[in-house]
């Protein structure tokens, strides 16, 4: 009983993001440096219902990321990390979606799920090869669940595989939920770490996030058509790719 008080209050997943953010603070804007552009567009938001979709790079560098920007953001900082005092009290109002065999891999991984994890179970593995499938009815009511009182993070494609299609069930939840919709592009993360995010593999690397204007998503459009938008929102969509003609 103690324990789910202290969980409703925060205190447990603000501890977690104070040791998980000193650990990993130098990593990002230390040994690699992070550019911040755009949290103007975080001003302002709503506490809840807010669905930010980004393109997808390492299984949790990218997260970690997004926590350290939202607490230093609550802490009214402007497109920068700077002395990260803000661990001292973070913004724990944050919810992420992540497929539910990474988030069971490892004790580690168990760890992470506790700092707000939304699981899934949209892949699996089978003999090397990814396999997709749709969307969970149960996972769904659990992402509905967590926007009626947090940001909500989640990565369209879910995979860290550049210019993979991106997944009707972002365009349910959004028909369903009719969020505030933050597109947000990120780039190399997947050149300074490795593909977990959890080791350095280069250092003296740009690292940039950059968060986008609010989407303006007719409630007419069809999924498809609602997917097309937010992948050319992330910079994902064909025309996006190396050689492709953008005139």
């Amino acid at each position: 009983m103690i324990f789910k008080n202290l969980w409703h209050f925060g205190f447990v997943k603000g501890f977690i993001y104070a040791i998980v953010g000193l650990i990993t603070y130098p990593g990002l804007s230390i040994i690699n440096k992070l550019n911040i552009s755009g949290m103007e567009n975080l001003k302002n938001l709503p506490k809840k219902n807010v669905l930010f979709v980004s393109n997808h790079q390492t299984y949790f560098a990218d997260v970690i990321a997004f926590i350290h920007i939202f607490c230093a953001h609550s802490w009214r900082k402007q497109n920068k990390l700077g002395i990260p005092y803000y661990l001292l009290w973070p913004y724990t109002k944050i919810k992420y979606v992540a497929a539910e065999e990474t988030m069971n891999s490892s004790w580690l991984t168990k760890f992470f799920r506790l700092a707000g994890a939304l699981t899934v179970k949209r892949t699996w593995n089978e003999g090397g090869r990814e396999i997709q499938r749709g969307l969970d009815p149960s996972d769904t009511r659990k992402i509905f669940s967590a926007l009626q009182n947090n940001w909500v993070i989640t990565f369209p494609q879910g995979t860290t595989k550049a210019f993979a299609p991106g997944r009707k069930g972002t365009a349910y939840i959004i028909k369903h939920s009719n969020p505030i919709v933050i597109p947000v592009v990120i780039k190399g993360f997947n050149r300074a770490f490795n593909k977990k995010g959890l080791v350095i593999k280069r250092k003296n690397m740009k690292l940039s996030v950059t968060f986008k204007p609010p989407l303006t998503i007719e409630s007419t459009k069809t999924s498809e058509e609602i997917m097309e938008q937010i992948m050319d929102a992330i910079e994902q969509s064909k025309k996006f790719m190396p050689g492709a003609n953008r005139a």
